[in-house]
């Protein structure tokens, strides 16, 4: 099981803060770094100093790291047009060397898009403009140098499109797609994406949401493989001291972060990635969100990652 580590910088973090999580993620031998899109903080924090863009940020890591991955869980469809969207994607992924992997979904923090005058439409119309969105960038990645690329949907057309430029791969970044919607998010993972991600939710509501994947992919004779993963909120300490002690710094209770998310013990942390592994967990995101304890990723990668 590989182990990422994930961030929520729109709750307070600099570009400095990020580069050195980043850098201990590299260091201390995780997969891969990755952040939210958000415009907006969450809950009773300050949110200082402000938010960042995601893929500003990440071009920034991209020639600061080496090694790690870099992605979003997730970009928002509402938040770009898919052609400047295709085209920052691609030139952070050549910055990288080939490291990025592409998060997208629908957006749905409402309140964020009125704070910066995005526009927000109902569920369906973003679902609608969501698949456009990666029948075009992935279209725009995928068409041969020398060839253009044209697009007519319903929200989006594109005509003659030199598709340029090209990310490092030929065929684009991997494509993640997560949720845990019944219906439309399973075709559309079935469809377009490399990864599939249930963020937050227990282990057999995972499992019930990957086989609604798996029946999707099957039903739409999918060959290529898909990667199944999930995301949790974490917060690891030796003793029950530190684990509260952690708990507190973001504001959770210890009995609540124990049912819903991995809190504990590293044993116990171990446990129930265990159980996450049973049901096909092939990648884990640890959202961690005290940003300034480095001594927590620490711990996850001496005590959690190399017991794996």
């Amino acid at each position: 099981m590989r182990l990422r580590i994930f961030t929520e910088p729109q709750q307070g973090a600099s570009y400095e803060t990020l580069l050195a999580v980043a850098k201990a993620t590299e260091d201390l031998g995780f997969d891969a770094f990755f952040r939210s899109d958000h415009y907006l903080k969450m809950g009773d924090v300050s949110g200082l100093p402000g938010p960042s863009d995601a893929w500003i940020t990440l071009a920034g890591l991209a020639r600061e790291t080496s090694r790690i991955r870099l992605g979003t869980l997730v970009t928002a469809a509402t938040f770009r047009y898919p052609g400047p969207l295709a085209i920052s994607v691609a030139q952070v992924d050549q910055m990288s060397g080939g490291r990025v992997d592409f998060g997208i979904g629908t957006g749905w923090f409402g309140e964020e898009h009125t704070a910066y005058g995005i526009p927000f439409p109902s569920l369906g119309e973003r679902f609608e403009r969501l698949e456009e969105q990666l029948q075009i960038i992935t279209g725009l990645w995928r068409t041969p140098e020398g060839e253009t690329f044209d697009f007519e949907g319903r929200h989006y057309t594109l005509k003659d499109s030199p598709a340029l430029p090209k990310p490092a791969r030929p065929d684009g970044p991997p494509v993640l797609v997560g949720g845990v919607g019944a219906k439309r998010t399973p075709r559309l993972a079935a469809q377009y994406a490399d990864e599939y991600n249930v963020p937050f939710h227990k282990v057999d509501d995972t499992a019930a949401a990957f086989g609604r994947v798996r029946a999707a992919s099957e039903a739409q004779d999918r060959t290529r493989p898909m990667v199944y993963s999930a995301a949790q909120v974490v917060c690891c300490g030796r003793d029950e001291a530190e684990i509260k002690r952690r708990a507190d710094a973001i504001g959770r209770d210890v009995d609540e972060l124990r049912e819903n998310g991995l809190c504990g013990t590293p044993a116990e942390i171990v446990e129930k990635l265990g159980r996450f592994a049973e049901i096909g967990t092939e990648c884990v995101y640890l959202q961690v969100l005290d940003l300034n304890d480095l001594n927590h990723l620490e711990l996850l990668a001496f005590e959690v990652l190399n017991k794996l």
